[in-house]
């Protein structure tokens, strides 16, 4: 998968009616930097129409997978690392591969629950080296359209 960070700035109305300049993080998949700024803009434009915004960077993040529960609820979003535990047969040793994955979840426990249900699935030995909340408002995934689908469009 290929994640683009997306950082926007635009003002926003305070309760007092001032205006106070704001950024908002947003995780897009993409497959360019190009596609991923087109992207967030035109999510952006559909989300608020009459919000002026500018697209102030983008950088590429690495997420080995993407637990995302499509819960309204839930509207937070943690990454963790998880270390895979398999045993290198050659030096009998033990191997660690990292892995970040992002959760979508209600809270800390909530994600923590999720990725330990996620995890047992897989039957490997696993460790979690950390989870903690992150800035990102939301993620834009690829929509995935069957051919049946498109043809009834």
């Amino acid at each position: 998968m290929n994640f683009y960070e997306c950082k926007i700035k635009f003002d926003k109305e305070q309760q007092d009616g001032t205006f106070k300049s704001t950024s908002e993080l947003y995780l897009v998949d993409a497959l360019s930097f190009t596609e991923a700024e087109a992207r967030i803009t035109l999510e952006q434009k559909a989300f608020a129409q009459d919000r002026i915004f500018e697209v102030e960077n983008i950088r590429r993040v690495r997420f080995n997978e993407l637990l995302n529960n499509y819960d309204n609820s839930s509207d937070r979003w943690f990454k963790s690392k998880v270390l895979f535990i398999s045993l290198d047969e050659k030096k009998g040793v033990e191997k660690r591969t990292s892995n970040a994955i992002l959760i979508k979840a209600q809270s800390l426990k909530h994600a923590l629950d999720i990725l330990i249900k996620e995890m047992d699935k897989n039957n490997s030995e696993y460790e979690i080296a950390n989870i903690a909340e992150t800035a990102i408002m939301d993620v834009y995934e690829h929509a995935i359209i069957s051919t049946s689908q498109e043809n009834q469009e």
